[in-house]
């Protein structure tokens, strides 16, 4: 077994890591506190070559493996969870329906202004009633003669109203099976169609420099043509786009759980209390130990999860793990890297409260941590 990183790979963490302290890291705090999502910003990751890194060259993408494009997001994570969710959504949410399920003239219509950050893609699957019970989709898509009409509504989309949004994949009733179930399609819904708002929206906890948005879809109409994938995939589209989307986020976990306990160790050495620095306590430096042992163990089980998919291997059970995993190592070491700053953990002044906000997404977002649990008892059998 081999576990060293390529040369390439090497060079993409050392020039990413460089961004994002020079970068994102003078301007996050800032734009959390004014929930503003960063244009400059997102058009400088586009330059770097941050979105569509897993897509082929032939499109504008970069033809890079998962786990270059997992330790990208690992890296954008460890400065600013906000930056790393727009990377993330971007490319496995964003571009990867279209990249895997497009013909070839939405591919080339699409992919080339995404692949560069001049435009963003929402993923609209979520919906005010439908949340873990993803199947459930209110939103309804009505063929009418050469045209899809689309009502209902979504919620929680990332990267759907920011300024260079391009438009969102929806996923909607489009009919009824034999069997009497829903049929579910894809629908690509491009901004400025009419009948199609997308709301910015805020007041949240954490990734508060992301753009997230609520959809409105009032007798929306776009071409026949603008299904993605064929009649009746969305579901199974859907789930697929969920099991590369589960790594990125298991990505951020391992970011944010890298960037706190970063931050932990420097304050620790700093800070001292009775006469020695606090890192010397063995109170404390068993919980930097801990806090080191688990996000080693995180990142081993990421880079597996990933590498079964670069190589066409089954990688499901993998992801979730790794989603569930990663992001539950994230809160335990921001909470402990809190619990190190003492006080000074608790003002926003401080990065590490930042990071003690932003965790809490990643055990909700992409499917629970009860939802991951509940994908992994499926897949060893045990329900």
């Amino acid at each position: 077994m081999d576990f060293e990183l390529s040369m390439e790979q090497d060079i993409l963490r050392n020039s990413v890591r460089d961004f994002a302290e020079k970068e994102i890291k003078p301007v996050a705090q800032e734009l959390d506190e004014k929930e503003e999502f960063s244009l400059d910003t997102c058009r400088a990751m586009g330059e770097l070559g941050l979105f569509g890194m897993i897509v082929d060259e032939a499109y504008g993408g970069q033809g890079m493996d998962y786990v270059s494009y997992i330790i990208a997001v690992e890296e954008i994570a460890r400065i600013d969870g906000s930056h790393a969710a727009t990377i993330a959504a971007g490319n496995s949410l964003g571009i990867s329906p279209l990249y895997y399920y497009g013909t070839e003239e939405q591919k080339h219509k699409y992919l080339p202004k995404l692949c560069t950050g001049e435009g963003l893609w929402g993923f609209g699957l979520t919906e005010p009633n439908a949340g873990s019970d993803a199947g459930n989709a209110a939103t309804t898509a009505v063929l009418d003669g050469d045209e899809w009409v689309l009502n209902g509504s979504k919620i929680f989309i990332t990267n759907a109203s920011a300024p260079n949004s391009l438009g969102v994949t929806v996923m909607a009733k489009s009919g009824t099976r034999e069997d009497g179930r829903d049929e579910l399609s894809c629908i690509l819904v491009e901004n400025g169609t009419p009948g199609f708002e997308a709301r910015e929206m805020h007041g949240k906890l954490m990734w508060r420099a992301s753009n997230t948005s609520e959809l409105y879809f009032d007798d929306c109409r776009v071409p026949k043509d603008n299904l993605l994938g064929g009649r009746g995939k969305g579901f199974h589209q859907m789930l697929e786009t969920l099991d590369g989307g589960r790594l990125s986020i298991g990505a951020m976990g391992l970011g944010g759980a890298q960037g706190a306990y970063d931050l932990a160790l420097k304050y620790s050495r700093e800070r001292e209390q009775f006469g020695r620095p606090i890192s010397q306590f063995q109170v404390n430096a068993f919980k930097l130990a801990d806090m080191a042992l688990e996000i080693e163990a995180a990142r081993l089980l990421l880079y597996k999860a990933c590498w079964q998919k670069d190589h066409h291997k089954a990688f499901g059970k993998l992801a979730a793990m790794a989603k569930l995993y990663c992001s539950e190592v994230m809160g335990r070491v921001a909470n402990e890297a809190v619990q190190l700053h003492g006080g000074y953990g608790l003002m926003k002044e401080y990065d590490v409260e930042r990071f003690y906000r932003d965790y809490k997404l990643l055990t909700i977002g992409e499917g629970t941590s009860e939802i991951q649990r509940l994908v992994i008892a499926r897949l060893i059998g045990a329900i």
